[in-house]
């Protein structure tokens, strides 16, 4: 290759070096580093010539040549020319010093190839840099940056050189005025230190090991000297910090004594650096070399400075640090190093200086200097041994500051602190004090809530850090044992830490256990000798209550109970084993639990009962009294935890059970009622819970102290009272005679049943019934509850004996009152679920109630329950009530509702009878359809528990008739669909339990299963699924079941109740009643002969409202059955209904559909008014504009649309199979001569827009398709979306193409009769029809099936006269099916040889032919026919077709670039030995290889298949192996791979061509296309990249590289980076 040629190519990569884009510059590099890694010595030549050319070239562009230089020396220095290194040397120091000015990315370009040349020719490098480096001048900035970057790189070739470097620096140090060379010298400085420092730790690997420190010292000192007194106080801060940087790595290199000299200077300097920068790392990091080499040479004078030093050492750590950024962590560290090595030399100094630094109150400071006092902790352990009890002193003050931050550290230090046994000396407790009360922190933010200060720390972070503290004390730090032990457990008691039980707990538990496993004496405590701990009964009962709460303060209730079984012996000697054995059971129950699933009820009742026998097994009444005092006592310490103090004043009642002192409890039981605060609900509760607990085991005293209570001042609106309250003077009297009025009523169900009747009347409603007038919520609440919890208790005692409760109405009217006074619309007290609850506790007591007593109860309650608005719904907020929230309203909704269904039970069983039962029924019976979900789920529900309960209470002594089944099954059954789930199975649980009744009625014993009604509860789950077939076929079963079952006599009563159903407020119900209707008139209709006249009276009313499809499909049906006789009149209608059909329309047609024989008589109507009326008429769109629109005639339309709904109906199977190939061929037609037609305008509708005329035709085909069981038909157009297709205009042609397609495959056999129907379409005068057959037709030609069924005459007649048709459709469509004989029946080919190349030919010629459709589709069909033709009968024409192809190649169309390629590769086989051919090939080869890569994925396949077909013709083996291997159509193909072989083989077979070749090439690189144009590049590239020399001649070199330099200016990216990559290739 010529070398201009190289250079030239050299030349455009460096003119290229500075692309805009980066992915060509990257490229434009490599193919540079290339060119320089194989001829290093020329390219680095141009590179510097370019660079000596240009000496005005942009700075980037310097750079970029600069760099690539680098790049070059630094991988192939071993291999270029000394000379070439030397000028290299002189370049880039030329390049480095040519501008006085700085200009950085240049410069540095330079220096860098100095500093990769300097890794191996050194001595060169110094002899050139020294040369710009001489006494008495100031140098280029680069060259001292170059020294520094060097000594870096080279420290063993470098420190030889240092000291002379030293010498000649040193004087210019005077001379630098300029910052940035004060800057360069001091940064050159530091790295001549560290490397000095370096070469000395190293010195057995080094070059010369006599190099000693003080080789260095004086001229170090020097520098020093001049650095430290004249730049440090530079105005310059990089500068500052440089030459302090400097400073801190020379002083390790000076004599001791310059070093002492210049420490009560040198120290103050740098501090004062700290005011003057804000960065202040590098700074800490000097001083901290300072201080290292000061402590190492242990200098005295260092003292002098210790409090300047550790005042500013002081502000530096109480800087805030930022953990994002780095620098402010390093320059912590560092300054925790400086405090390190100051406190091993004046430990006493700094301790006092820490301590005094802790007085100062400002965060920051607190904050530095507990870091300072932590870090000293951990890490000069010795130092401060001597110091501890000081230390823990000081720590004293910053644990009572207020701000989280400090805290945080504190509590870091007294966990350093714990780790070194500070915390055992005087003083420890406070600390662990400390720890506990910050476990017992309470949140700062509410759930959700997220602090707005990133460096905040939140009383949960501080939390968490004191739980895992005091974790970790408890168990690695075992010294501290008896120190927690028992002390921790004075924190269990006080309320203010009860937010750190859990953790405490946990710790006492480890404590305990490991003490108790080590049998330590410890372990046992002496309660008298622990004087801050409470008593064992206070810790008992605290633990306890603690567990009744499981889930509070953060879980402590299993801590609480596993610490009270630890500390069993401790308690009282007998609980050891009574707990062993009840207390784990407790806890599995805690770990299976979560606050949501725990039965909080259920579980109190345990933790009393364990109280219980706890008592009994310490059997010690002293102990027990003791017990009930001191809870008492504590009662007050709840009071701002209600539930718990509610728990405890059980607990107490539990113990004064168990108590025999009499005066004991009734002083108790006073205490408890004066210190009260009345005015909580759950608090009087609570109270009443206790007394009546306490009742229990003293029922005389409890009544006595209650009777004086009520007697006493509390009820006396006088002054004495509030002294007696002790200071409650804002308690209502009210509220406490409403505690009072509980307690009665807990008395009442807590005391013994023998003893209770007789105190009722007498001592507690005398006392209670006196309030019933009040208007105070707080007391009719009381009232309501008391008098339930009375019938609640005379029930139980009923059992044994007889009583006639005379109050019973009395107080049933008072509830009811109470009930009427609620608002109606909102529900926001208990008042409701309370009254009924009541009333129903007091129903079953004698006497009964009156009938209108009775209707009043019910009528109340139910319309008071029932009316209430949905649970979800939020009520408006008024003055004075507080609105629930959700979770208190959804539990107030629960218990209402089941307090009414435990009302109608109790109402139900006075009167267990039909009547009894509808007389409850009558009151739900009209919420039942309510449109309102949640009334009808409440009416059904209830229903369903009334049924239910009437069921399992039925005693039927003699038979009678159960005369209400029809009526409430008519009104029931048609729920079981309804829209909301929870109706639906209620639903069927009323239909089961009403049909039982009914069978208990007929006689049936009571064990009697029938297995028709079990059937109706395995139907719930199908209910379950919202699908309305599978709700239909649940009602279908449904009924099935009540037929069997229903007496003839209700039957009437239920059609009639059912028709009431059809136009229910929910659809699924009208649903569900139709289909029950017609269910039951199948199986029972025969007995309700004369009914039928009004039964269709009342069905056409009905279906005016009815508008829900599946209704309108059942009562289609039942009409059907109806109107059969009139079938004639039913179908006139139907016809004339408006179009497009109405839903019921579409249904009666459908319905049509089920009687073949009818069906079959329509279809044949159908067909012949399709033959004989015009499909469309053309009407012009508007006057204005002109133009015409095909729009619809109607009765064709019509007749369609009926058609397809008929067609709808599976059973209209057989009457359409038996006229199929006449259907098939009239919808196929009539499908053609409705596209593009609109719909015809009808005044009085709307929906004319969305009714597409096409679509009905096309939906009648598929659906007849269907019909004839062409399944496999349908699945292929479905998947390949034919129908979609078919309907529109611009897809008709593919859809029909589908059409044919599938029938020819999958339904052979009823073509001929097809296309003997299709035949006269094809002379039709609509254009449309003939389009749609021909397509049809031409397809069919497509396969081999027309053939065998002796079509093919036919069709290929008809082809050959549609190529004459007016319509240029139509004529493409018969060019295609002519070359589809290729494909169908190829052995047919040659005999129609003569009239295929003339339509082909013709073809291919057309004039009118606007898209070139014509001429695609006569190629595309000749490279088919090709494939079958004889030789002889193409022989003579094949250079004439390969002559017309050849312009197509180029074409912008792809699709005609497709078929000329694969047309050209079907005529190779004719031309195979042929020279002349061969050459044909050869001309078009550079064609094909370019559109490899063409943007069209099909042309690529093509030119795979042409390249591999054409392969043989080529005359390479290499290239015909290459070409068959490699060019598979599914392959995906390495393009640069290929295309390197391929000129590889190009140059060894055909080095003769290579000039016409690289010339066919270069025309593409003006190709429109840019992936062309882009292979052309690569070709060229591969071709130069493997030409052997002898070869070059060849080749017009000039051009190519014309040709690439053109192309490196492409406007697109990826042609420039191939452009540059083919450079890469010169060489």
């Amino acid at each position: 290759m010529d070398e201009t040629d190289v250079e030239q190519v050299t030349l455009a990569l460096l003119d290229a070096a500075t692309d805009k884009d980066a992915e060509v510059q990257e490229q434009v590099r490599k193919s540079m580093l290339t060119l320089g890694k194989q001829q290093p010595d020329r390219v680095l030549a141009m590179c510097q010539d370019y660079l000596l050319k240009h000496p005005k070239l942009v700075v980037s562009h310097r750079v970029v040549i600069l760099q690539t230089i680098e790049l070059i020396v630094g991988s192939r220095i071993e291999a270029i020319s000394y000379p070439r290194i030397k000028s290299i040397i002189s370049l880039a120091s030329d390049e480095m010093t040519r501008s006085k000015e700085v200009i950085p990315d240049w410069q540095q370009a330079a220096s860098n190839i100095l500093v990769a040349v300097g890794n191996k020719h050194i001595n060169d490098i110094m002899e050139e840099i020294l040369s710009k480096f001489q006494p008495g001048v100031l140098p280029h900035f680069f060259v001292v940056q170059t020294l520094a970057n060097l000594s870096d790189s080279n420290v063993y070739g470098m420190v030889p050189f240092l000291n002379a470097i030293l010498g000649t620096m040193l004087p210019m140090l005077s001379m630098a005025k300029q910052d940035n060379m004060k800057w360069v010298f001091s940064s050159a400085l530091c790295h001549f230190s560290d490397s000095i420092l370096e070469y000395l730790a190293n010195l057995d690997k080094a070059p010369d090991p006599t190099v000693r420190k003080d080789t260095f010292s004086s001229e170090i000192y020097a520098a020093f000297d001049i650095l430290f007194n004249n730049w440090l106080q530079s105005r310059e801060s990089k500068l500052r910090l440089t030459v302090a940087e400097a400073v801190g790595s020379m002083c390790h290199l000076m004599a001791s004594d310059k070093l002492e000299e210049q420490i009560p200077k040198l120290i103050p300097a740098i501090l004062s650096l700290y005011k003057k920068n804000n960065e202040h790392y590098v700074i800490s990091k000097s001083l901290c070399q300072v201080l290292d080499a000061s402590v190492n040479m242990g200098s005295r004078v260092l003292e002098t400075q210790l409090d300047s030093l550790l005042f500013a050492l002081h502000q530096q750590v109480s800087a805030p640090v930022d953990y994002s950024n780095p620098p402010t962590v390093k320059n912590h560290n560092e300054v925790l190093r400086c405090f390190s090595l100051l406190a091993n030399s004046f430990p006493d100094r700094l301790v006092m200086f820490v301590i005094q630094k802790l007085e100062n109150s400002n965060e920051r400071n607190r904050m530095g200097s507990l870091a300072v006092l932590r870090h000293l902790i951990n890490s000069t352990t010795s130092t401060m041994e001597s110091k501890k009890l000081l230390i823990v002193a000081s720590i004293r003050q910053p644990m009572a500051d207020h701000s989280n931050k400090v805290k945080k550290r504190v509590i870091q230090v007294i966990s350093a602190m714990a780790h070194h046994g500070y915390l055992e000396l005087e003083g420890g407790e406070l600390l662990v004090r400390f720890i506990v009360q910050h476990c017992a922190l309470h949140d700062t933010y509410q759930r959700g809530q997220k602090p707005t200060d990133p460096e905040e720390v939140t009383n949960e972070a501080l939390r968490s850090m004191c739980d895992n503290a005091l974790h970790l004390l408890t168990t690695t730090v075992g010294r501290l044992a008896d120190v927690l032990w028992p002390k921790l457990l004075y924190y269990l008691t006080p309320s203010q830490y009860s937010n750190a039980t859990t953790p405490l707990c946990k710790s006492l538990i480890v404590l305990g256990n490991k003490k108790k496993e080590n049998k330590e004496p410890s372990f046992n405590i002496d309660f008298t000798q622990e004087v801050n701990l409470a008593s064992p009964q206070t810790l008992m009962i605290r633990l306890l209550v603690n567990a009744a709460f499981p889930f509070n303060s953060r879980g402590h209730g299993a801590p609480s109970l596993s610490l009270l079984q630890i500390l069993s012996i401790n308690i009282h000697p007998n609980t050891e084993i009574l707990w062993e054995k009840e207390i784990p059971p407790l806890l599995t129950i805690l770990e299976e639990s979560t606050a949501e699933s725990l039965d909080k009820k259920h579980w109190d009742e345990k933790l009393l009962k364990l109280l219980s026998k706890t008592l009994a097994a310490i059997d010690d009444d002293k102990w027990v009294c003791q017990l009930a005092a001191e809870a008492t006592r504590y009662l007050s310490t709840y009071n701002n935890a209600l539930e718990e103090k509610s728990f405890l004043y059980q607990c107490i009642g539990m113990t004064l059970q168990q108590c025999f002192n009499k005066e004991l409890v009734k002083k108790q039981l006073q205490e408890i009622l004066l210190t009260a605060r009345h005015n909580d609900a759950i608090e009087r509760e609570g109270v009443a819970m206790g007394i009546g607990l306490c009742a229990n085991s003293h029922l005389e005293g409890t009544l006595t102290k209650l009777d004086e209570f009520g007697k006493s001042d509390a009820f006396k609106k006088s002054p004495s009272i509030f002294n007696l309250l002790k200071e409650r003077n804002d308690v209502e009297v009210e509220k406490v005679k409403s505690t009072l009025i509980l307690c009665y009523g807990q008395v009442a169900l807590n005391a013994p049943p023998e003893k209770i009747l007789t105190r009722i009347d007498q001592d507690i409603l005398r006392c209670i019934s006196k309030h019933f007038n009040t208007k105070d919520l707080t007391m009719k609440l009381s009232l309501i509850q008391s008098v339930g919890l009375i019938a609640r208790a005379i029930s139980e005692c009923v059992k044994k004996q007889g009583y006639i409760f005379s109050r019973k109405q009395e107080l049933i009217t008072v509830m009811l009152d109470f009930i009427k006074a609620e608002p109606a619309d909102a529900l926001r007290t208990p008042v409701r679920h309370l009254v009924m609850s009541t009333c129903a506790n007091l129903m079953p007591l004698d006497p009964a109630l009156s009938e209108n007593e009775s209707f009043d109860l019910l009528k109340v309650c139910v319309n008071s329950v029932f009316s209430l608005p949905s649970e979800t719904h939020t009520p408006e907020k008024t003055k004075e009530d507080e609105i629930l929230d959700p979770e208190q309203r959804k539990v107030l909704y629960k218990d209402t509702l089941a307090a009414l269904q435990e009302l109608l039970k109790s109402v139900l069983a006075r009167d267990p009878t039909p009547d009894g039962l509808q007389s409850v029924f009558k009151h739900i019976e009209s919420w039942l359809s309510s449109g309102q979900d949640h009334e009808r789920e409440r009416a059904v529900t209830a229903t369903a528990h009334i049924l239910a309960y009437y069921l399992d209470n039925l005693t039927v002594k003699n038979i009678v008739t159960f005369h209400n089944l029809g009526a409430l099954l008519g009104r029931l059954s048609p729920r079981c669909s309804d829209p909301h789930p929870a109706v639906r199975t209620a639903a069927i649980d009323c239909l089961y339990s009403l049909l039982y009744i009914q069978l208990r009625y007929e006689g049936f014993a009571l064990d009697y299963k029938d297995e028709a009604v079990d059937s109706l509860l395995t139907l719930k789950d199908r209910l379950e699924n919202p699908d309305h077939s599978v709700l239909y076929k649940t009602c279908s079963d449904l009924t099935k079941v009540m037929s069997k079952r229903l007496p003839q006599q209700q039957l009437t009563t239920l059609v009639f109740m059912l028709f009431e159903g059809l136009v229910d407020s929910q659809s699924n119900c009208c649903r569900a009643s139709s289909v029950i209707l017609n269910t039951l008139l199948k199986n029972r209709g025969a007995g309700l002969q004369e009914m039928v006249p009004e039964m269709l009276e009342v069905l056409h009313v009905r279906l005016q409202n009815i508008t829900e499809e599946q209704v309108r499909v059942a009562v289609g049906q039942t009409v059907l059955i109806l109107a059969s006789q009139h079938l004639q009149t039913v179908i006139n209608t139907l016809v004339n209904q408006p179009l497009p059909y109405d839903s019921w329309t579409s249904e009666m047609w459908m319905a049509l559909g089920a009687d073949p024989i009818v069906a079959n008589q329509i279809i044949e109507m159908v067909m012949e008014k399709l033959l004989i009326m015009a499909p469309y008429v053309d009407r012009k769109e508007s006057m204005v504009r002109g133009g015409t629109t095909k729009v619809a005639t109607n009765q064709p339309l019509a007749m369609t649309c009926g058609l397809k709904e008929l067609l709808l109906n599976g059973q209209s199977q057989e009457p359409a199979v038996s006229v199929f190939p006449q259907l098939f061929s009239c919808l196929t037609v009539r499908v053609g001569a409705s596209v593009g037609v609109s719909a015809p305008k009808d005044n009085n509708t709307k929906h004319t827009a969305s009714f597409h005329v096409a679509g009905v035709a096309a939906d009648a085909l598929r659906i007849l398709l269907a019909r004839a069981q062409l399944d496999e038909v349908t699945k292929r157009l479905d998947e390949d979306n034919a129908w979609d297709a078919m309907k529109e205009p611009s897809t008709h042609i593919t859809g029909v193409t589908l059409l044919a397609r599938a029938m020819a495959k999958h339904a052979g056999p009823r073509l001929p009769a097809i296309v003997e129907c299709l035949c006269p379409s094809l002379n039709n005068i609509y254009e449309c029809q003939r389009i749609t057959v021909t397509t049809f037709f031409s397809e069919l030609l497509n396969h081999h099936v027309v053939t065998e069924l002796m079509l093919i005459d036919v069709l290929m007649n008809n082809m050959m006269e549609r190529i004459s048709d007016p319509c240029c459709t139509v004529r493409m469509l018969a060019v295609r099916g002519l070359g589809n004989i290729a494909a169908g029946s190829p052995e047919k080919v040659n005999k129609y040889a003569k009239e295929l190349l003339a339509a082909m030919s013709s073809g291919m010629e057309e004039k009118d032919d606007p898209g070139k459709l014509i001429t695609l589709e006569a190629m595309s069909g000749l490279s088919k026919v090709l494939l079958h033709l004889d030789k002889k009968n193409v022989h003579l024409l094949v250079v004439y077709i390969f002559m017309k192809i050849k312009p197509f190649l180029e074409s912008d169309n792809d699709e005609i670039r497709c078929a000329s390629i694969h047309l050209m590769g079907n005529l190779s086989k004719f031309g195979s030995g042929e020279a002349v051919f061969k050459d044909q090939i050869h001309n078009v080869l550079v064609s094909l290889l370019l559109h490899l890569v063409d943007p069209n994925p099909q042309v690529v396949k093509a030119c795979k298949y042409a390249m591999r077909v054409c392969a043989p013709v080529v005359g390479s083996e290499q290239i015909t192996t290459m070409f068959q291997n490699h060019l598979h159509e599914d392959k995906s193909l390495h393009y640069g791979e290929f295309i390197n072989d391929l000129t590889k083989y190009l140059i060894q077979d055909f080095p003769g061509m290579l000039n016409f070749y690289h010339i066919s090439v270069i025309q593409f690189f003006k190709s429109n296309w840019s992936e062309v144009r882009a292979g052309a590049a690569m070709f060229i590239g591969f071709l130069l990249g493997n030409l052997p020399e002898e070869h070059f001649s060849h080749l017009n070199m000039g051009t190519i590289t014309k040709g690439l330099v053109m192309l490196l200016q492409d406007p697109d990216p990826v042609v420039r980076v191939k452009a540059a990559e083919a450079m890469g290739h010169f060489h």
